[in-house]
């Protein structure tokens, strides 16, 4: 299973040199960009745990790449996204989101449905156990 989440995620991975494209288009347009990792990147997880600040004065997508670089590094059994923040409406939004590393063996998540009184119905998205483990 491809955990799919963010911008690019159906395609196949970016590569370094796309990777800078991306983030020098988000810069261009005054976006401040941050690293982020999680090793359970269950989709109603939306924060995940920040490398270093976000970098609000960088310029060069080059330094961001170096960043991803030392991220994929120390945490290489953890899902890797960049993100770019817009706040020129006055707050901070996220206009682009996207998976840079990925552990060796994807996360798999199933979506089971209970059946509750009066006909409604209960869904739950549950993290399902590793190949060969319990």
């Amino acid at each position: 299973m491809r955990v799919t989440q963010g911008t690019f995620s159906f395609l196949p991975d970016l590569t370094d040199e796309q990777l800078v494209a991306q983030v020098e288009h988000a810069l261009s347009r005054g976006w401040a960009v941050s690293v982020e990792h999680t090793s359970d990147p269950h989709p109603r997880d939306v924060f995940w745990e920040m490398w270093g600040p976000p970098m609000f004065d960088l310029r060069d997508g080059v330094a961001v790449l170096r960043e991803v670089r030392a991220c994929r590094a120390a945490f290489p059994e953890d899902y890797v996204k960049v993100n770019a923040f817009d706040s020129t409406g006055g707050w901070e939004t996220v206009r682009l989101s996207f998976i840079v590393g990925r552990p060796a063996e994807e996360a798999a998540y199933e979506l089971s449905r209970r059946d509750g009184p009066g006909r409604t119905i209960q869904y739950e998205i549950r993290r399902r156990a590793a190949r060969g483990r319990p």
